[in-house]
């Protein structure tokens, strides 16, 4: 008998783009949007799996290792539409065998007939979002949830046998107090998920949230108390065996989102859909915000059409990438690496501007490896402007 062994080459992440939603969050800035007809479901799909039939003799010599379908909420899709996509994502990528394989999803969008179909087809993470455990915050969010809501979609995973499973919180929301977020983090530690995300939420310009806060109709919490929110948070959770390994998240060991530190470490991924964006083959491209487009584009072959950015990243441009990403890890930059990859000197470029933070407890440095403390972390995109310089269209200066 001839065994036929599994190919095992380049690893590669792939990630697919569900722009749909029941309703559509006050605060959100991602492309999504509600859809008039049901009919869009099916013809997304399907030009997904045009698309991603497009790139297979290209990712012949790739291994995908982990897989996130995001969103918008793709548990909106129509459970046989949401199968379509699983089985063509097999057909057309060589999968490792056990790929991390994770779907967003919100509360009243799941329920156990249908998840335990997705763990069965190959889904073994889901990402759910709670954001906040108090009504009145999640009404200012725009959310259509409660938590009983979440705490019965969550369950029903459970059921389902569903044993990776990420909870979404935020602070910094309209309404929030220091209790009030330390009652969501308490309800979230109560189930026990094997991660968790913390965001601060961030007013994104033509979003209805902001231009509400910007008229003063929420009362918000202060810096201050959100920087107390987000210490405090990281040391009880730490306390209950969730270990801190970016700026937001937090996750058992062993239960890090193997695909979003694809990101982070500047690693290839291949993106699918409106909006979706990719690093594959020394190319950095994106398409464009609007289904539409992306429809014309896959099915008439107009990459004019569908694409918004298509570049090879130049040397500077790698190098101020890698320094932000590497810099939202705890794991931080190590200098030896950084020499490693680009050939030049961390410590004497980059890492003298860092050491300046060292004294304030922003920053810390040990065998050569720099790193930010949890309130670098808050601040962190301030110290960064003052580490890398810009040019005036906003692409690194390299130095």
């Amino acid at each position: 008998m001839f065994m036929i062994k599994r190919r095992h080459g380049k690893r590669l992440g792939i990630y697919v783009h569900i722009p749909f939603c029941a309703s559509k969050c006050s605060y959100c800035d991602f492309y999504s949007y509600v859809p008039k007809s049901a009919g869009v479901y099916s013809k997304h799909i399907d030009t997904l799996i045009r698309h991603m039939e497009s790139y297979k003799a290209a990712c012949a010599d790739y291994s995908p290792d982990t897989v996130y379908i995001g969103g918008g909420t793709p548990t909106v899709l129509p459970p046989e539409d949401f199968l379509r996509l699983i089985k063509a994502i097999k057909h057309n990528f060589h999968l490792q065998k056990y790929p991390e394989f994770t779907v967003e999803a919100n509360p009243k969008t799941v329920d156990f007939e249908t998840l335990t179909r997705y763990r069965r087809a190959g889904v073994n993470r889901l990402s759910m979002g709670l954001q906040s455990a108090n009504k009145a915050e999640l009404e200012a969010l725009g959310r259509i949830h409660t938590p009983a809501d979440f705490e019965e979609s969550f369950r029903a995973a459970r059921e389902a046998k569903i044993t990776n499973i990420n909870i979404d919180l935020m602070y910094g929301i309209p309404y929030q107090t220091y209790r009030s977020f330390m009652n969501s983090l308490q309800f979230t530690l109560r189930l026990k998920p094997e991660h968790i995300s913390i965001y601060g939420l961030k007013l994104e310009q033509g979003t209805p949230l902001a231009a509400s806060v910007a008229s003063g109709a929420y009362p918000m919490p202060s810096d201050e108390m959100q920087f107390a929110m987000y210490r405090d948070a990281i040391d009880i959770l730490a306390k209950n065996g969730y270990v801190q390994y970016e700026i937001s998240n937090f996750a058992r060991p062993g239960f890090e989102c193997r695909h979003n530190i694809k990101y982070w470490r500047c690693d290839e991924y291949l993106g699918f859909g409106p909006g979706a964006h990719s690093y594959f083959n020394g190319y950095r491209f994106s398409f464009k915000r609007s289904i539409s487009s992306y429809m014309r584009g896959v099915n008439y072959v107009s990459k004019e059409e569908m694409t918004d950015e298509n570049e090879i990243i130049p040397l500077r441009e790698r190098v101020g990438e890698y320094i932000m990403l590497r810099m939202r890890m705890t794991s931080g930059v190590d200098s030896r690496e950084f020499f490693r990859l680009f050939g030049k000197d961390f410590t004497r470029t980059y890492g003298k501007k860092l050491e300046r933070f060292v004294p304030g407890g922003y920053v810390k440095v040990e065998n050569g490896v720099y790193s930010f403390t949890p309130a670098g972390m808050f601040v962190s995109n301030y110290i960064l402007s003052e580490v890398l310089s810009f040019n005036a269209d906003g692409t690194f200066m390299l130095e």
